[in-house]
């Protein structure tokens, strides 16, 4: 097929290579031209000079960037993709953004004839490297089912969610249930090391039975030697948060484990970790403990 993809970040780029390393013919955008101009060299690709051009005559086309504000730019912008599109394509944004601005753009594709879905992603740069990607979907089936194959390339699942916006909801779900298990671990490994145990032996037991998450197994290491230096960064989790506590907020949902842990990224922030990744929430248990 021939596909756009806007925006490539630490997760845009390996995303976009793998639909380039899929048999597709990919033209990618990307604010920082030097960025693109790597990815064609990488990948054998094209490059196009705006969101617009790029998505000229492309069956597909994909979207990862920032935030509403940025999604808004590249989409309805000056020179934004939605006036390249031809009718019958498909816009795919793999943004983490609000429910809201998923509703907004499905309305302006709907009246160009765009199919639309928001498909937030999860699982990080490594997932994104690695094709492993978890993908939650809102749309119209008979949009997915075409979708569907193609996303493939870098997705190990992607499930249709429900109608436009379910897609963002359910990634809230999972950055809402992410912070309460990595704050959780933090509060564990600090304990331990409060108390003289042996961390690593710790994590090795607790971690073959009912505390066992994802966290603990690629993060506990991280926490122990303080090293934050990897993983989803904190300006971009309390991006995340946000949305989801305003979410709450129009739905009338009580998040007060979700409210106090942005509170607690909010202080990793203040002590200079805006650009660690989220397993720093243990670096302010520890300076908290050296006061």
């Amino acid at each position: 097929m021939k596909l756009a993809f806007i925006g490539l970040g630490v997760m845009g780029y390996p995303m976009a290579g793998f639909l380039q390393k899929a048999g597709h013919q990919v033209t990618v955008y990307n604010r920082t031209t030097a960025k693109a101009q790597a990815w064609v060299t990488q990948y054998n690709g094209q490059m196009a000079a705006s969101p617009k051009l790029a998505a000229a005559d492309a069956d597909i086309v994909f979207s990862c960037v920032g935030n509403d504000d940025d999604l808004r730019q590249v989409i309805t912008g000056d020179d934004g993709a939605l006036y390249g599109m031809k009718q019958g394509a498909i816009l795919c944004d793999h943004t983490t953004a609000s429910a809201d601005v998923a509703r907004e753009l499905a309305q302006l594709c709907q009246q160009q004839e765009i199919g639309f879905l928001d498909a937030p992603v999860s699982g990080g740069q490594a997932g994104a490297e690695n094709g492993v990607l978890t993908i939650m979907i809102g749309g119209e089936q008979a949009i997915f089912d075409k979708v569907k194959p193609v996303i493939d390339a870098y997705a190990r699942c992607a499930e249709l969610i429900g109608a436009v916006g379910a897609g963002q909801l359910a990634k809230m779900v999972n950055q809402i249930c992410i912070a309460g298990i990595v704050q959780g671990l933090a509060e564990g490994i600090h304990f331990a090391k409060s108390a003289n145990l042996d961390v690593a032996k710790v994590i090795d037991v607790i971690s073959k039975g009912a505390a066992q998450s994802w966290q603990m197994e690629n993060r506990y290491q991280a926490m122990i030697e303080n090293q934050y230096e990897f993983g989803f960064a904190v300006d971009w989790m309390r991006k995340d948060l946000s949305i989801a506590l305003n979410e709450a907020r129009s739905n009338a949902s009580s998040l007060p484990v979700t409210a106090l842990v942005d509170q607690f990224y909010g202080e990793v922030q203040g002590i200079g970790g805006s650009r660690w990744d989220t397993s720093s929430l243990h670096a302010r248990l520890e300076k908290l403990r050296s006061k």
